[in-house]
């Protein structure tokens, strides 16, 4: 066995590192590549590099190329400029003549047909897309990394927009891609430095959530409602049904839940922890269904929460194609049809909502149904016009927990429009009346809506189930509230447009009534759901002091945060509002 002292010995005596330069360290004469310290020591051989043809096994060169090129560690013996034996072999054979070839001609191909009629892919990757590329070639699975927009190979030339311009039958750059880019829309309010960040919850969360609260009870219930006229039901979408829509002036109130003198008087009576209205309320239960920014305030004093909104809020207008696939652009994302975009749109579908209930009913002050309490927001001596149809009840539900020491209840107030006898019972039922509103079908942004005039009288279930599709969020907040006010039945007219580019006249082309329960079934629509996600977010602010609490629906994320804000945030905007009792607004029908 050698000693330590003959292993030191038999060292080289050379002051370079490595081993010497002979026979021994050379391979056929090669000698191995220099490499510095920078480089990897990944692999002895690299069997993934390019060939001695330019490109791999299927004569898929290019896009190998530039992918070795661009994005692949630069490990060692894989480099173009390596001088690795798999290079110096291609050098010395076929592969230096090919590699110093290039193409000088780059004239236009000829427009003979040969197999120049196979339609093109993307990309030229051979098959029976190829087959159109440079005349005589068949194809393969070879071919250069080019465009092929045109139908038919060879007609016309290398275009990246495509078009008329570059090929017949070219397709517009991004139209129906899976890469197109996220729309950035505004917040509907923008947090200041002083709103402390208390949490985020993103839709994937709540959307798992369940919550049982049953039926509810009634309270309270205020107002009067004229009876329903039956005329708008009968064939709806016939020419002969189409009836102009009027502008009656009638007064209509919006009154948050902080400024209501009934909840104001239940709060006192201790009758329950939690207060909303429907309109705000649906808006938290069918959270995870909204892709436009809203925001709500949620006031925590002594003990109760109050779920309200500021002035001017997002809540108050009507969504037009929220949900569409491709939903209307805005104005600063280069959509030059102002009236389609959707701020005017939104105005037009509220001014809608505001005037076609007061239509479809027939006032009479003999035949009406008066309900327990007066109106309990108009007053004859200050007003002018006549009041609108509308009853207001007042329901508690119970979202108590089994782990729950207290009951936790929460007191709506819900909203009725119109009443119709049943046929068979004779019995009075209430009815919720709504609108949908189509603007044009061939405009940007109608996600592929049906023609109401030519299709709602033969196809009444496609233009309902396209209407589910785009307004999903629209509709799920109308029959959540149906459900709050324990309606029997739910109206949705179908308003359109006189002309499609005018927004100062429209026509009723029918009303068809749907059962809200069975109407949440089709949309797919959990309400014990929107009960656990109201149940969250009262458990968030209870854990809270005292004070004021918002919370916003990111514009671009579906994510809600919640804010703990001063108590004096909005209140500089509603004391510029509308005065009288509790800030109550009247709704413009004109």
């Amino acid at each position: 066995m050698a000693s330590l002292s003959d292993i030191i010995g038999s060292l080289p005596s050379q002051p370079t590192w490595g081993p010497p330069t002979t026979t021994e360290t050379t391979l056929h004469g090669i000698p191995y590549a220099p490499f510095s310290k920078g480089d990897k020591l990944g692999r002895m051989a690299d069997w993934t590099s390019d060939g001695k043809d330019g490109g791999d096994r299927g004569g898929r060169g290019g896009g190998r190329q530039q992918y070795n090129q661009r994005f692949r560690d630069q490990v060692y013996g894989a480099g173009q400029g390596l001088q690795t034996v798999f290079n110096l072999e291609g050098v010395a054979g076929m592969g230096g003549e090919e590699g110093s070839f290039s193409l000088v001609d780059r004239s236009q191909v000829s427009r003979g047909r040969g197999f120049g009629g196979g339609r093109g892919g993307v990309f030229s990757r051979g098959g029976r897309g190829a087959r159109g590329g440079v005349q005589g070639q068949r194809g393969g699975r070879g071919g250069t990394f080019q465009r092929v927009d045109q139908r038919g190979g060879g007609r016309g030339g290398y275009n990246d927009r495509g078009g008329r311009g570059g090929a017949r039958g070219g397709r517009r750059f991004g139209w129906k891609d899976w890469d197109k880019p996220q729309r950035n829309r505004e917040a509907s309010v923008q947090p200041k430095d002083s709103w402390r960040v208390l949490d985020e919850i993103d839709f994937s969360r709540l959307s798992k959530l369940n919550l049982d609260t049953g039926e509810g009870e009634d309270m309270d219930d205020y107002g009067f409602l004229y009876y329903y006229d039956r005329a708008y039901d009968k064939q709806p979408g016939a020419p002969t049904s189409a009836k102009k829509l009027q502008v009656l002036d009638r007064a209509a109130y919006n009154v948050t839940t902080s400024h209501d003198p009934i909840i104001q008087s239940m709060a006192e009576k201790d009758e329950a922890t939690v207060f909303a209205t429907d309109n705000i309320l649906s808006m938290l239960m069918c959270a995870p269904r909204s892709l436009y920014s809203w925001d709500l305030v949620m006031i925590k004093e002594a003990g109760k929460i109050y779920i309200d909104k500021r002035e001017g809020s997002s809540l108050d207008m009507v969504t037009v194609n929220e949900n569409a696939a491709e939903p209307p652009l805005e104005l600063s994302e280069g959509n030059k049809d102002t009236i389609n975009s959707p701020g005017p749109l939104k105005e037009e579908a509220t001014h809608i909502n505001n005037v076609f209930p007061s239509q479809v009913v027939v006032e009479s002050e003999s035949s009406q149904h008066t309900m327990s309490n007066d109106h309990p927001f108009y007053n004859s001596a200050e007003e002018t016009d006549p009041p609108a149809s509308k009853a207001y009840r007042y329901r508690r539900f119970d979202l108590s927990l089994d782990a729950d020491t207290e009951p936790l209840h929460l007191i709506v107030r819900t909203e009725l429009d119109a009443v119709s006898k049943n046929n068979i019972s004779g019995e009075d039922q209430f009815l919720v009346l709504k609108a949908l509103n189509e603007f044009d079908s061939k405009a940007q942004g109608s996600g592929g809506a049906l023609n109401w005039r030519e299709k709602l009288a033969t196809q009444r279930g496609a233009v309902v189930a396209t209407e589910m599709k785009n307004n999903s969020c629209k509709l799920a907040r109308w029959t959540t509230q149906a459900i709050l006010a324990k309606a029997d039945l739910m109206k949705l007219g179908f308003v359109s447009r006189a002309h499609p580019k005018s927004t100062t006249e429209h026509v009723i082309l029918g009303v068809l009534g749907y059962k809200p329960r069975e109407f949440a079934a089709q949309m797919n629509l959990n309400l014990n759901n929107g009960w656990a996600i109201v149940r969250t977010f009262v458990d968030l602010v209870m854990r809270e002091e005292d004070g004021k609490y918002v919370m916003v629906k990111d514009p671009n994320k579906n994510l809600i945060r919640l804010y703990h804000v001063p108590r004096d945030t909005f209140e500089e905007e509603e004391d510029e509002g509308m005065g009288g009792l509790g800030g109550m607004e009247e709704g413009e029908e004109a």
